[in-house]
């Protein structure tokens, strides 16, 4: 029978984030006015403390971007929302998130004041305008991150990636990281509970508080140099390099919660 945690161990769990949370909120309306890296230590400081909170233990492998290496794409398989704190903690980055998110209560204004890019998934058109975001972004020095599946799934296979917003790294000539997230049990076996998949935010806290302690694997693959490739090679190359490590196929079809990405 696999363990669960004791309500009470719950229940202070759910309080330090809480209380984690708001200073999150608060340290966020001053975060735009300090210096990059300082920023990016804020950041990582924060995103660590949440995984605390939540008896989550981040393990890195590869080789981790640096802050003096310039222009770095993440593109990482998604699995949950744990994803943003997990590479927050290991590489300070911004996120692209559909625009809906910009509006909930607490997490929009965190996501916002943080410099998280806005899209508008309904509108194909909005992926230009993005991707010139990204690639501003990437020239004055800042690590950004996009779920190419545009889904999550529950870890047990990769979801096809999508292109579009690839297409940042072509035009700033960017490295581009494949990112293996994978979460497992005390047991050593996949972490279903760590997956956000058709619950609410609320239900999926409740499934993460109920595990003991959950591991986060990080495997940064070797960069690929993205000046003369396209954005098809590109999610080609990332896409198999993440399916490889975490040895789960690839499946080309959409399934699970939107990140924000259109379909190409």
């Amino acid at each position: 029978m696999q363990k669960t945690t004791p309500l009470l161990l719950q229940v202070i769990r759910v309080i330090k984030l809480l209380f984690h949370v708001i200073s999150g909120v608060l340290q966020s309306l001053v975060y735009p006015y300090f210096p990059q890296h300082i920023r990016r230590s804020m950041m990582q400081r924060w995103a660590t403390g949440v995984l605390a909170c939540l008896e989550i233990r981040l393990q890195c492998c590869g080789s981790v971007p640096v802050a003096q290496v310039q222009r770095v794409l993440l593109a990482a398989n998604h699995v949950s929302w744990l994803d943003v704190c997990v590479l927050m903690a290991a590489c300070p980055t911004r996120f692209v998130a559909k625009a809906e998110i910009s509006q909930w209560p607490v997490l929009g204004l965190l996501s916002r004041n943080v410099g998280t890019l806005f899209i508008e998934r309904a509108k194909r058109s909005d992926t230009q305008r993005i991707n010139q975001q990204i690639a501003e972004a990437l020239e004055n020095g800042e690590v950004v991150t996009v779920f190419p599946e545009g889904t999550t799934t529950d870890g047990f296979q990769l979801n096809h990636f999508h292109a579009s917003l690839l297409q940042s790294a072509v035009n700033a000539d960017a490295l581009l990281y494949p990112v293996a997230i994978r979460y497992r049990n005390v047991a050593g076996g996949i972490c279903r509970e760590a997956a956000y998949i058709d619950s609410s935010l609320i239900v999926s806290l409740q499934n993460i508080l109920s595990q003991p302690r959950i591991e986060a694997a990080l495997t940064f693959t070797p960069p690929v140099p993205s000046g003369l490739r396209n954005r098809r090679e590109l999610a080609r190359l990332a896409e198999h390099a993440i399916a490889e490590v975490l040895a789960v196929p690839i499946v080309h079809k959409e399934s699970g919660k939107f990140s924000g990405l259109p379909s190409e």
